[in-house]
């Protein structure tokens, strides 16, 4: 597996690094860590009688990082949705010291030396990171939540899932006919729609070739980690499986400029692109939840 990019490790700038930055300055509901699904997870929104779940994978720097729980607040914002940001990486994300070094607040005062040192020192933790996190351990921790919570909710409730990074791979999954569930003798998907936002490590035709719920794609015109073409690619799969007389259900893709990758988490929202690829892409999720759930 590939290592999570640079690009993928940059944040939104505030008046300081984002490890010195307490979590009680941003809006945030209790995490809560209980059954059915023994992960602990931040929980926001209506719990009373939503419309449906929105669970998210985040980015690989997972819960602390404050931008994925304010996402989470924005989905949730408008009162039809109970929304769980789940620890998927169980208390081990990647630090938020990290995001620090490669992207300081003000880098005209980090030095080219301070720089590629740290970018240097920081490659051993990267590798036993990738080697805590592997494909296999990493999707049975995802599939299993799910499992958990579709058993947990009435059928007539829907479940949404969106994915961010690295993250996008595992929602999209969470959509194919292979992780289906068997519920009351009939098969069930663990999702009713699906949407991936700049999703890092696809495996192609894997992960995208016998989806069977509605899946909406967010893909970046200058990502540089998860490449405009893969859209094609994604586009040639589906368009083959119809050819070979396969029933897909109905795919979206969005292209975001500049796009750069992280766009739908760490844009820079003082700059008018990057503002509007985050608050595009908060609004790509709500429509298409919106018509699926």
């Amino acid at each position: 597996m590939d290592p999570p990019c640079d690009e993928c490790i940059k944040v939104r700038p505030l008046s300081k690094p984002y490890s010195q930055i307490p979590l009680t300055a941003f809006p945030r509901a209790p995490s809560t860590k209980a059954n059915p699904w023994a992960l602990n997870t931040y929980v926001i929104g209506n719990r009373t009688n939503p419309r449906g779940i929105i669970v998210i994978y985040s980015d690989i720097f997972g819960l602390p990082l404050p931008n994925n729980k304010l996402i989470a607040d924005a989905y949730a914002k408008e009162g039809e949705w109970l929304v769980y940001l789940p620890d998927f990486f169980e208390g081990d994300p990647v630090p938020l010291k990290i995001a620090d070094l490669l992207i300081p607040i003000e880098a005209a005062k980090q030095s080219a030396f301070a720089k590629y040192t740290g970018l240097l020192a920081r490659a051993p933790s990267f590798v036993m990171w990738m080697t805590r996190h592997k494909e296999a351990p990493t999707n049975k921790v995802c599939m299993d939540f799910l499992q958990a919570l579709r058993r947990a909710t009435p059928r007539s409730q829907k479940i949404g899932m969106v994915g961010f990074c690295w993250g996008g791979k595992y929602a999209i999954r969470a959509g194919l006919e292979s992780n289906m569930m068997e519920i009351d003798g009939g098969k069930v998907p663990l999702v009713d729609a699906a949407v991936g936002l700049h999703p890092s490590h696809l495996a192609f035709p894997d992960d995208v070739e016998t989806l069977v719920v509605p899946v909406s794609y967010g893909w970046g015109q200058d990502d540089f980690a998860v490449k405009i073409e893969q859209k094609g690619k994604v586009e040639e799969i589906h368009a083959k499986a119809k050819e070979a007389g396969r029933q897909l259900p109905e795919m979206e893709h969005k292209v975001y400029n500049p796009g750069r990758h992280g766009f739908a988490v760490r844009g820079n929202p003082d700059d008018p692109l990057e503002r509007a690829c985050l608050e595009d892409s908060v609004t790509q999720v709500l429509n298409w939840f919106g018509r699926w759930l």
